[in-house]
């Protein structure tokens, strides 16, 4: 399956999931030709407005979206997230999704969402600090926090607000599309501008 959902809502933040959804999309590098397709999934098929004025019309509502249709869900952060329960039923999708063994993605306030769920009590994490998670109702895993750029703990990625090229990495990396060196050298380059590493992305 090369469907990749993300997940769009009033406020979300636009610029945390770029690099991700670019590199799926292009297929570029990638072990085996061609790309994913981005399907967006907001919580009706109302447009929504993102952080940077954006306004999308989501290709699915999330009562549609099932786990047998798709490669992974992404869910970006929102000030939605931290003001109220209205992004609860996406972090309830994202357990249907774990449960059935299709990864997610959550970047930023994505991870408080699936704290207050209680997704991340027995699984590998990060956030933007721990302190953010631990005032979430519900939260019981920060024995399992880890103060790393981004981290992947079978099938779900996590990461930061600061860092959308890590979080992309995992992707990439849960999703097996770019073989290591490749990983390697994407990352050295968006992270870095590391200018060895096209020479490397050049080759693949």
């Amino acid at each position: 399956m090369n469907v990749i959902h993300h997940a769009v809502y009033d406020t979300f933040a636009d610029w945390e999931t770029g690099h991700a959804t670019a590199h799926l999309r292009s297929g570029r590098f990638h072990r085996q030709p061609g790309g994913y397709e981005i399907v967006t999934v907001g919580p009706s098929a109302e447009p929504v407005v993102s952080m940077g004025g954006l306004r999308i019309t989501p290709d699915l509502a999330l009562d549609r979206l099932t786990p047998e249709d798709s490669s992974l869900l992404i869910l970006p952060g929102a000030d939605l997230w931290d003001s109220g329960d209205a992004l609860a039923p996406f972090a309830r999708k994202a357990r249907e999704f774990l449960d059935a063994g299709v990864p997610v993605a959550a970047i930023c306030g994505a991870t408080a969402g699936l704290a207050r769920e209680g997704l991340l009590d027995d699984r590998d994490h990060t956030g933007a600090v721990v302190h953010y998670l631990q005032s979430q109702q519900g939260y019981a895993g920060a024995e399992h926090y880890l103060d790393r750029d981004a981290v992947l703990d079978g099938d779900l990625i996590t990461a930061g607000p600061t860092e959308p090229v890590a979080f992309a990495r995992e992707i990439f990396r849960r999703l097996d599309i770019y073989r290591p060196e490749v990983l390697d050298a994407w990352f050295r380059l968006f992270a870095r501008s590391d200018a060895s590493a096209f020479e490397v992305l050049m080759a693949a």
